[in-house]
């Protein structure tokens, strides 16, 4: 019970961050769930539980929705999602994980140091940060860093970001939810975690709007990149330590 108390205790606060850095929680929940279960089931748990993450975000912060980035970065992340999600069975993650991690603190170190400085707003970044961040969404069950990379380097307002972050993220999350299940990385003894998760999303939802009410855009885009850079580094521990 103590264990499941935790368990729930550290997805609260993935999806308050979450919410806050624009990313979804699958970001920090990744490696905090791997803390309890193995990596393939923790792939199938993120899935579920994001789905749920991502309709709480949509309903809350629906106005803010740029259709012309859903399309043209949305579209090439729920394709090679499926493509990544494909390949788990054949791919050590691990590695993969690893690299991703380094090259996520490079980025975002450079970025926090050059804050003002921002991508030119093309189809060519959009849809480059959309393949990126959908294959490893599906390869390693989290790709939300690339893509807050490219719509932070984008400078969107808040609202803006996260309510397009989420519908693009359901789309990424609800397919590689269906792979995964049947890939057995989701099993029915794993259905008691659902309600808890699904009150985890709403109120880890509701508390990180609140703190985005109080918070600069200014700051918000520090956030975000903090929470790109102190990922990296819990993976690459995780990695080596595990």
């Amino acid at each position: 019970m103590e264990e499941l108390l935790l368990f729930f205790a550290l997805a609260l606060i993935a999806e308050i961050i979450g919410t806050v850095s624009g990313f979804g929680s699958s970001i920090l929940f990744v490696p905090l769930a791997a803390i309890f279960f193995d990596f393939k089931i923790v792939l199938g748990i993120t899935a579920v539980f994001h789905v749920f993450s991502n309709i709480s975000k949509i309903l809350l912060f629906r106005n803010g929705v740029d259709k012309s980035i859903f399309i043209k970065l949305g579209i090439p992340a729920i394709i090679f999602v499926i493509i990544g999600a494909l390949l788990t069975k054949y791919i050590p993650q691990k590695e993969i994980e690893l690299g991703m991690s380094f090259v996520l603190l490079i980025l975002s170190v450079y970025l926090i140091f050059n804050i003002n400085k921002t991508l030119e707003k093309n189809d060519r970044n959009l849809f480059i940060g959309g393949t990126l961040s959908g294959f490893l969404a599906g390869l390693i069950g989290t790709g939300g860093a690339i893509r807050g990379l490219t719509l932070t380097a984008f400078n969107l307002q808040k609202d803006i970001f996260i309510a397009t972050s989420a519908l693009i993220d359901l789309g990424v999350d609800s397919s590689r939810a269906v792979i995964y299940i049947y890939n057995g990385y989701f099993l029915k003894e794993h259905l008691i975690y659902i309600p808890g998760l699904i009150l985890i999303s709403i109120l880890g939802t509701w508390i990180g709007k609140k703190i985005l009410e109080k918070t600069s855009q200014k700051y918000f885009r520090y956030v975000v990149l903090g929470v790109i850079l102190l990922t990296s580094i819990i993976q690459s521990v995780n990695y080596f330590f595990k």
